[in-house]
């Protein structure tokens, strides 16, 4: 899928509330991290309506995020500013976070990168707004190498991040709501 026809397909997906990956809750590996880790600044890639945002926001970390889809940008700086929360939402692409304010401590990637057919890009954006010592919690579907089937992470993939100067901290596998196999990883700066 082209990366316009894709941009379209989350615009309308959020336009008519119909974004089932937008569940409004923060996931517990998230809760977890911020219990573990004392605050720091924060970027949610690929933020959707800003649920997490907000919740490191009231963790006590200077929280930023963004979005492709303006749709998205939006509902979140509503939903921000009823919260009551002083964060920065805009939109950017992960592949070049233009708007990005590093260094970050925290870069929150839900869903996001398994999905980005240039990774290397994005991994390369990931290594310019990281602090040394920093981290990637990252949530993504897996797929066997050759499955035609996007969004997923392969095995080539794990090896490219690894090649981008980031350890793996933690691996959590498990499945989706709808039976695909996903997992939780946690990746550290090793610079």
């Amino acid at each position: 899928m082209s990366n316009l026809l894709r941009q379209l397909k989350f615009e309308l997906a959020y336009l008519l509330g119909n974004a089932p990956w937008d569940s409004g809750i923060s996931p517990p590996e998230l809760y977890d991290f911020i219990a573990h880790h004392p605050p720091g600044r924060a970027l949610d890639i690929g933020c959707g309506t800003g649920t997490n945002i907000i919740t490191l926001a009231n963790a006590g970390w200077p929280a930023e995020g963004f979005d492709f889809a303006t749709s998205a940008v939006k509902i979140a700086k509503h939903k921000i500013k009823k919260a009551g929360v002083a964060a920065n939402v805009f939109t950017d692409d992960a592949t070049q976070m233009k708007n990005a304010h590093p260094p970050y401590d925290l870069a929150l990637d839900l869903g996001c990168f398994h999905g980005i057919e240039n990774k290397a890009d994005y991994l390369a954006q990931l290594n310019r707004i990281l602090a040394p010592g920093g981290f990637w919690l990252m949530y993504g579907f897996l797929k066997q190498e050759a499955a035609p089937i996007t969004p997923g992470l392969v095995n080539s993939d794990l090896n490219l991040i690894q090649r981008h100067n980031l350890t793996l901290v933690s691996r959590k596998d498990g499945w989706d709501r709808r039976e695909r196999p996903s997992a939780w990883l946690l990746w550290q700066v090793s610079y």
